[in-house]
């Protein structure tokens, strides 16, 4: 698989998945197949599209790739891929409302973390479980493919998330930051959500529960066969916590007029809007700023794979929009002075794709809030996501009841190709 972190490459892999995106994807999406690479003809995972590190880093968005599926596949043959595009925007929504869940995450991370320090016995099967030591061959296979690949089909994303909750008995915490550590599309809402479902606190009381047959028929297609996992959990327990998080109501920029950008202004690329297109900005900037923060998704080491492809992403997409715009493109690093920075340029204000709550703007707030304080900061936030967080409120049925409005409340009907892709 070609992991290239540019538009022109997710824009290719897109067109390349396109005509599978219908029925094939609804009857197939749930085989993990195995990472592309590993064996001569094998069939790799052409049956889903792994375009989520590509979206989770703003080179492509979700609208677009809606639009993209809309123009070969009716609306009830995608269904099935739609709505599990809608999960990405949903989780990112509902975790909006409820910071406190990301704050919490964060806080007994930190407190697993200082268990398996002070206990040897918990240090080493923490240890055994992200070495892939553990002794449950399909898991320690998935450990393994995680951190060379920086990647893992979603369906054993949920396998392995059960089998470190209810088998090996690890706090979910830490496996939630293993998977945030090495996965290149490291999305704090739908890792996190993700993780809080399996264990039962997402959608309170459900959990989902590993078994060694599901395992072996959804992974019959690998290269060498399917993958055994012995001696599972027979119990799927759901997990509780003291601390309830209330739902707080939704402050939301609204669509950017052309007059806000008419003076001069930077554009400030990061880790989850790394490309300008995606943006459709009504006037041009006169800087365009880049500021990529990996290493801010975890108090541990980040993986190679990760950090490579934000990187990556957020210089290449700096050097497309410096060349779109004809102007200057700088690099605001861990520590530099975003304030010095505009203040060389002669500029006041600054564009910034929206931060959800999560690791990117804990990174990015510190300096970006008080010039928000004093409105210098200019708010961008795609149509699509202010139109679904607001059904975002509850579980994931209320916004999949809203998919067919919303689409075409914002005119996504397959009618128009995204920039760059072949009409």
């Amino acid at each position: 698989m070609d992991w290239t972190p540019t538009r022109a490459r997710a824009l290719d892999r897109l067109a390349r998945f396109l005509p599978s995106a219908g029925i094939d994807y609804a009857e197939t999406r749930g085989f993990d197949d195995g990472p592309v690479g590993e064996a001569p003809g094998e069939r790799g995972r052409a049956n889903v599209s792994q375009l989520s590190p590509w979206l989770h880093a703003g080179l492509i968005c979700e609208a677009e790739v809606i639009e993209a599926v809309l123009r070969q596949h009716s609306p009830r043959e995608a269904a099935s891929f739609v709505s599990e595009i809608f999960w990405r925007v949903y989780f990112k929504g509902w975790l909006e409302q409820r910071p406190g869940v990301w704050d919490s995450f964060r806080s007994t991370r930190e407190a697993a973390f200082d268990k398996i320090d002070a206990n040897a016995g918990l240090r080493t099967a923490y240890e055994e479980a992200i070495e892939g030591r553990t002794g449950i061959s399909a898991f320690d296979t998935w450990a393994h493919e995680l951190v060379k690949h920086g990647y893992l089909h979603n369906h054993a994303r949920m396998w392995f998330a059960s089998i470190w909750i209810f088998t090996l008995k690890l706090d979910w915490e830490l496996g939630a930051d293993f998977f945030l550590r090495h996965l290149r599309d490291g999305d704090a809402a739908s890792n996190t959500l993700s993780w809080r479902w399996v264990a039962g606190l997402h959608t309170q009381g459900k959990t989902y529960a590993a078994r060694a047959d599901n395992i072996a028929r959804y992974t019959a297609n690998r290269p060498g066969g399917p993958l055994a996992a012995q001696d599972l959990a027979d119990e799927a327990e759901p997990l509780t916590e003291a601390r309830e998080h209330g739902r707080q109501p939704l402050d939301l920029p609204g669509p950017v007029a052309p007059e806000a950008l008419a003076e001069p202004y930077a554009l400030l690329l990061h880790d989850e809007a790394a490309s300008h297109v995606p943006l459709a900005l009504p006037a041009a900037p006169s800087l365009v700023i880049g500021a990529a923060r990996p290493e801010s998704r975890s108090p541990r080491g980040v993986g190679g794979p990760a950090v490579r492809f934000a990187r990556g992403a957020v210089a290449g997409g700096m050097e497309d929009a410096r060349r779109a715009f004809e102007c200057e493109g700088v690099s605001w690093e861990e520590g530099g002075d975003l304030g010095a920075i505009l203040a060389e340029a002669g500029m006041d204000r600054v564009a910034c794709p929206y931060l959800p709550a999560g690791w990117t703007r804990d990174a990015l707030m510190e300096q970006l809030g008080p010039l928000a304080r004093d409105e210098r900061v200019i708010w961008l936030l795609g149509d699509l996501a202010r139109a679904t967080w607001l059904h975002a409120r509850a579980g994931f049925f209320r916004v999949k009841k809203e998919i067919e409005p919303i689409l075409g409340e914002l005119g996504i009907t397959g009618a128009n190709p995204p920039e760059g892709l072949p009409g």
